[in-house]
């Protein structure tokens, strides 16, 4: 027996809901962006793991350094609970996802492992108990346990983290013209990296601007009116501070808004960028602007996406091959 699921990459923040707000993205030309991990009964007699894909030489020697291990065992340690004891397996992990981009790379990688391993295991864990082992997984490496990135690669959409006892998430409407422009330059910049440059404490004007922006984003996706929801994509709480972080990021969104997009922000931590436009040839040509201008060596990459309304889905082994 073999499972293997893909979960996509996905936009933490959104720009104006820092650690709030988060959407999955999935290219206009059908690529998978986003970390694929196959589990299986072929393991002999302990857990074993391997690894391919473009970012998998980013990843530790040591299988049980991997998140993938963690994933294994926090399934396996809820399934005990339930009174479900499993055996050891082997994983397999696609990593199409550079570490540290500001895409969700842990995530993605967290959510194909449980939601396969769940698969695997008969799908004992409901969706709230798997997004609730993701979130903790996801703040053995962040710090703290946060959702914005997982909720969206699991769930998919644009989500909101309620993080209510009986609801994690709630989906926002998605804008059916939008076009997310997603630009990776090749750099690394670490999430505890991106949190330690913020401040400790943020002014009273702060807090009130960014609740004000959060709240006209959330009434204008429900009221459909999608350029009050781009025109306050403002980032008072993040951005003005790590995009120093982001080399070539001020001189981007200038040039990008010229071109006609609606909104320019940092996804996540950064150092990736993103882009709202409104329409296909404006989009292609932010796309070509920072393939050209935003990449920095030969790791970068830029993609036209859509958000993913699926999220986590199941994907073929001879799709991969």
């Amino acid at each position: 027996m073999a499972v293997a699921v893909y979960a996509p990459a996905s936009i933490g923040n959104l720009g104006v809901g820092f650690d709030i707000l988060g959407a999955a993205l999935k290219p206009i030309d059908g690529s998978l962006l986003g970390d694929v991990v196959e589990v299986d009964d072929s393991a002999s007699g302990e857990f074993e793991l391997t690894a391919s894909g473009r970012f998998s030489h980013k990843l530790p020697d040591d299988p049980k350094q991997n998140i993938l291990f963690d994933c294994y065992l926090g399934v396996k340690k809820h399934l005990a609970e339930l009174g479900i004891q499993v055996g050891p397996v082997r994983m397999h992990l696609h990593k199409n996802l550079p570490i540290g981009s500001g895409l969700g790379s842990s995530a993605s990688s967290i959510v194909a492992a449980v939601a396969a391993l769940n698969q695997f295991f008969g799908s004992p864990l409901n969706d709230d108990q798997q997004l609730r082992l993701m979130g903790e997984l996801e703040g053995q490496i962040s710090g703290s346990i946060h959702y914005d990135n997982v909720a969206p690669c699991f769930v998919g959409g644009i989500q909101l983290m309620t993080e209510q006892d009986d609801l994690l998430c709630s989906t926002l409407p998605s804008p059916e013209s939008w076009y997310w422009c997603s630009a990776y330059p090749g750099i690394t910049v670490s999430t505890a990296q991106a949190r330690a440059i913020l401040p400790e404490h943020y002014s009273k004007a702060d807090i009130i601007n960014h609740g004000r922006l959060l709240a006209n984003f959330v009434h204008a996706l429900y009221a459909g009116n999608d350029k009050l929801a781009a025109s306050v994509m403002i980032d008072v709480i993040a951005e003005p501070y790590r995009k120093v972080l982001l080399p070539g990021f001020e001189a981007a969104r200038e040039e990008l808004l010229k071109l006609g997009a609606y909104a320019v922000g940092i996804s996540g931590s950064g150092p990736t960028l993103f882009a709202v436009c409104d329409d296909l040839n404006v989009a292609k040509q932010c796309d070509a602007y920072l393939a050209k201008h935003y990449l920095q060596n030969d790791e970068g990459f830029s993609h036209v996406c859509r958000i993913d309304e699926q999220g986590v889905a199941n994907v073929a082994l001879v799709e991969l091959n």
